[in-house]
């Protein structure tokens, strides 16, 4: 038994839909899958609606994007079967708000630079979801002939750091969203520490025992980070999570959906904490 408990679909920034996955999943020998969209609730709602496709269980999940005010960086969350409280439903809502906003501005700036460019052909990559990500611009302008690629130089130029068409929407501080998490039941997991240099605050968070678990097996870990991550999950007790981050064609370098892979006892492990937190809130529920 092995899940990628890391995977986006159409319904976030990713390219394919959401009904493909559990066969790809399946084709690749795996027992268990989490498909994770940004910010969203909408493959959570699948994922209970279908929790076996393919002969493949299904964990519904979430990767929440908040922010780390000390040390002034976004931070990726991944949250496991949470309950789906308002409160988490209101949190993508606004978050789903906040990003049509903000990329709402690129589209207005790129219209007026790409004449062949319009918001209407980006809304309709984007319209399974109905919220608009930097891949769906670069998408229609790679479509459109002006670059080679998704994650290629023009990506850099318009959306990198200082880019000249980026407009990133406001995040909510970590704390406040590992509460709403906790409060849904949901396992938290710190997603891909390397890639936001979250390293000093997985250890932060692991001392204030705020953290379930930590993602060590992904693509862009690297390998002096998973050595010292796995010596914290092992002082702190936290499950140990693996997934592709698979995005469709929408990568800047291939991972095929099982590349990376959560081992059959930390998923136990996963699913047993799930357990444990639903039932500690359904008895603080009665008490109350």
């Amino acid at each position: 038994m092995a899940g990628d408990l890391h995977t986006h679909t159409n319904f976030s920034d990713g390219s394919t839909d959401i009904e493909r996955l559990p066969f790809l999943a399946m084709r690749a020998g795996l027992t268990h899958l989490a498909i994770s969209d940004h910010d969203s609730i909408q493959a959570l709602e699948w994922a209970q609606q279908h929790p076996c496709e393919q002969g493949v269980s299904i964990i519904p999940a979430a990767e929440l994007t908040c922010f780390d005010t000390r040390r002034g960086q976004r931070v990726h969350l991944l949250c496991y079967l949470p309950n789906l409280t308002q409160e988490l439903r209101s949190f993508c809502e606004e978050m789903a708000r906040r990003r049509n906003e903000a990329t709402g501005k690129s589209i207005e700036e790129l219209e007026k630079r790409y004449p062949q460019f319009t918001r209407d052909a980006v809304l309709e990559v984007s319209k399974r979801s109905g919220i608009t990500y930097k891949t769906h611009i670069i998408r229609v302008l790679y479509e459109y002939g002006y670059t080679d690629g998704i994650y290629k130089e023009l990506y850099r130029e318009l959306f990198g750091k200082g880019g000249s068409v980026l407009h990133d929407p406001a995040y909510e501080p970590l704390e406040e969203v590992l509460e709403i998490v906790h409060r849904a039941c949901g396992v938290a997991v710190l997603a891909h520490p390397t890639v936001y240099h979250s390293m000093e605050l997985a250890k932060e968070l692991g001392e204030k025992g705020l953290l379930d678990g930590v993602e060590i097996e992904h693509p862009r870990n690297s390998p002096e980070d998973k050595k010292t991550l796995h010596a914290m999950a092992q002082n702190y007790g936290w499950i140990v999570t693996g997934g592709s981050d698979f995005h469709g064609m929408h990568m800047s370098k291939p991972a095929p959906l099982g590349s990376c892979v959560t081992q059959d006892s930390q998923i136990e492990a996963l699913l047993e904490r799930s357990c444990r937190k639903k039932i500690c809130k359904n008895c603080e529920s009665v008490v109350k």
